[in-house]
């Protein structure tokens, strides 16, 4: 007499199939956290962004000559607020200064974003 087949799933086909889902299932949560992550740079960039050109259109609608030295400005856009560190530097030219721009997040202290430009008299 012929023994009656089993039919199912073997422990072993079982663990395999739930290792494939678990790979899958964190590929999945990896790419979806990095996509958050992309999202929140870019959004930091372009705040930060709006922050310097605010600063440098401050800066030349004086139409006064900066003076050599640094300083801070505050600068709150969206609910957060950034910090525009500026350092104005000589030149070998004195009708032109270098002004350097970076923003730094005002709560977790790093920088996002630095630029530079010359300015004339």
């Amino acid at each position: 007499m012929n023994a009656a087949r089993q039919k199912g799933f073997t422990l072993i086909e079982v663990l395999v199939a739930l290792t494939i889902v678990a790979v899958a299932l964190f590929a999945g949560t990896q790419a979806t956290t990095a996509l958050a992550r992309s999202s929140q740079r870019q959004t930091d960039l372009m705040l930060a962004q709006i922050c310097i050109d605010n600063a440098f259109y401050a800066l030349r609608l004086a139409k006064l000559f900066p003076d050599i030295g640094e300083r801070e400005d505050e600068c709150n856009q969206a609910g957060r607020a950034f910090v525009v560190q500026f350092k104005i530097l000589p030149t070998p030219n004195p009708d032109i200064r270098k002004a350097e721009a970076s923003v730094v997040d005002a709560e977790q202290k790093y920088g996002i974003l630095q630029v530079s430009t010359i300015i004339g008299r």
